[in-house]
């Protein structure tokens, strides 16, 4: 549908499930191109159809009014010749373990597309492009809960046979028919023969009714136009060898014209009945057996204070510009020599070429004998980057995360710059924690588990104070294991953050970030989100610059807030301005 839809000249920044309602005559155009091609079943064109992704258009509240009307039109277009298979695909969002939507959020959502497309007349349902099985579940559950026809299950893969986050066909093609998809597949992504090889796959661990609609190969960017190479004869050839393989249900997707369908279908006319039943093994879809976790206080040095109780001192250092790491390196063995226990290498947007936070991190630990800190973000990298990142990170020798989701990009340098929050800092702890147990994000072992001592961000000013307590409780129940603040000015709402999570409560190191002037106190106070500077705090430096004397100023309220919140945490960060490190050490002193 789409491939027809954009070839008719419609642009892709459009929403294709409201033409439906906008355009009614053009979609119904392209299912009786498909009807007269020899389909026995054609998709609604409803595939992203869900309140999620037409929010984006402006079109949540309209859902079941194009669902219901993109079933009507697929029904009127199939007369009593043809099947209507009501399409349904994920909603573009993360939903738990990784993302912030439950999956009885998500269920709710699909079952009120499942009932628009049941109220316009589709016979079965086809969930497809789905790279999550947790989401898929919800999916098939919704389907359930509403109606007795048949499903088409449908997962996307990769070249390597497994999904898009790594889980592989002997594990999701049996955990499909056991949550009882009538037929379950592959779709997408790839072409025919990556796509038979997955089918074999799952012929070994399922007697379920297979399905497979493959792309017409992979596109190929023509004049700026997306194109699929694939020939119809090509694909038909292939749809002959998934019949052969035990495929009882065989198409096409992204790329698949009316004269692809037309050449599959005659190859099917000319296949002989199948032949006999296939064999079955299900040994090889075993869940991965169980391995023992690193213990708290094996983990690293800094995990062992907590573990015991100790006192912790911890400051930040900024990645340097450019690729030269000699200063920040001396900066981190000056902090070990006076007595900081770890060095926080922060992981945020800054405009110009900076060095990454894990390679400076990396190269602190290797030089300067002082445990590091890796502040992680979700802000540029996907869920199976991450994953990759965080498995070298543990290789190189790193075990202490700060997982945080990361804020936007700035207008920087680099204006055209975009993030990509695949998951955000609730998700990554789960994937971490799943790293911790042996297992990547697909469910599939590791051999042995990683060791990651779990840190999370935590603001006690936030001004959605509900909000961040609510997610602090998620970051603890996905297994967070310490907490590192935003800098503490108002000591109040520190303490009445600490018992609102008492319940839940984990240990904590406190940042403390001195003024050094009071351009900066004021900054601090008016131009930084989450923070929130006492107005007091700000006269005092008002007073102090005025007497020439606003750096000694910002280092003592430094010192007494510092003292003030050590009784109630296990340990501090001190972020002093432009990472000063004599700074650092003067309010240290003071502590001490």
């Amino acid at each position: 549908m789409g491939t027809m839809l954009y070839a008719k000249g419609i642009f892709l920044n459009r929403c294709f499930d409201e033409l439906n309602l906008s355009q009614p005559d053009l979609v119904a155009e392209v299912h009786q191109e498909y009807v007269r091609a020899g389909a026995d079943v054609i998709e609604t064109n409803t595939f992203g159809a869900n309140r999620v992704k037409l929010g984006g258009f402006g079109f949540a509240e309209r859902a079941r009014t194009i669902n219901v009307q993109g079933a009507r039109l697929a029904r009127h277009a199939a007369r009593d010749q043809v099947y209507v298979a009501g399409a349904i695909g994920p909603l573009g969002i993360r939903i738990e373990p990784w993302g912030k939507m439950g999956v009885d959020e998500a269920e709710a959502i699909y079952r009120e597309q499942v009932a628009a497309l049941v109220e316009g007349g589709v016979d079965l349902f086809i969930l497809e492009t789905f790279r999550d099985l947790n989401e898929l579940g919800a999916a098939l559950a919704a389907v359930r809960a509403l109606s007795d026809r048949p499903v088409v299950a449908q997962m996307t893969t990769e070249e390597d046979g497994n999904s898009l986050d790594g889980t592989p066909p002997e594990s999701f093609a049996p955990e499909l028919e056991r949550r009882g998809a009538d037929v379950i597949g592959v779709n997408c992504s790839v072409g025919p023969a990556a796509m038979l090889e997955t089918i074999e796959r799952i012929a070994h661990v399922s007697a379920a009714r297979m399905s497979a609609q493959p792309n017409a190969g992979r596109p190929r960017e023509i004049e700026g136009r997306n194109l699929y190479l694939s020939s119809p004869d090509y694909m038909a050839s292939y749809a002959r060898r998934f019949i052969m393989n035990g495929v009882k249900l065989v198409g096409g997707c992204c790329g698949t014209t009316p004269e692809h369908i037309r050449q599959i279908k005659a190859a099917v006319r000319a296949l002989a009945p199948p032949g006999p039943a296939r064999t079955v093994t299900v040994s090889s879809a075993a869940p991965a057996p169980a391995v023992e976790p690193v213990a708290q206080a094996e983990k690293s040095r800094f995990a062992n204070a907590l573990a015991r109780g100790r006192f912790v001192v911890a400051a930040a250092i900024n990645p340097p510009k450019g690729f030269q790491a000699d200063v920040v390196v001396e900066q981190a063995r000056q902090l070990q020599i006076r007595g900081v226990d770890l060095v926080n290498v922060p992981d945020y947007p800054r405009a110009g070429a900076r060095m990454s936070a894990l390679s400076v991190a990396v190269l602190i630990a290797q030089q300067a004998s002082i445990e590091v800190l890796l502040h992680y973000s979700c802000r540029d990298r996907n869920l199976l980057g991450m994953q990759s990142d965080l498995l070298g990170a543990h290789a190189m020798g790193l075990r202490n995360l700060l997982l945080v989701t990361g804020e936007p990009v700035p207008r920087g340098t680099y204006p055209d710059a975009t993030a990509v929050f695949d998951v955000d800092s609730i998700g990554l702890t789960n994937v971490v924690a799943r790293l911790n147990r042996g297992l990547d994000i697909g469910g599939e072992t590791l051999g042995a588990p990683t060791g990651f001592l779990i840190g999370v961000a935590a603001n006690p000013s936030a001004r959605n104070i509900d909000e961040e307590v609510r997610r602090f409780e998620y970051k603890v129940d996905a297994g967070a294991e310490f907490a590192l603040t935003a800098p503490i000015y108002d000591v109040g709402a520190f303490e009445r953050f600490l018992a609102r999570v008492d319940r839940v409560r984990i240990p904590i190191v406190a940042a403390v970030s001195p003024f050094d002037s009071l351009r900066r106190a004021e900054y601090m106070a008016n131009e930084v989100p989450g923070v929130q500077v006492p107005e007091a705090l700000v006269e005092r430096m008002r007073r102090a610059e005025a007497a020439g004397r606003a750096a000694d100023e910002g280092l003592a309220i430094a010192r007494e807030i510092a003292a003030d919140v050590r009784p109630m945490v296990q340990g501090l960060q001190i972020e002093a301005p432009q990472r000063n490190v004599e700074a650092v050490f003067a309010v240290l002193d003071a502590v001490r």
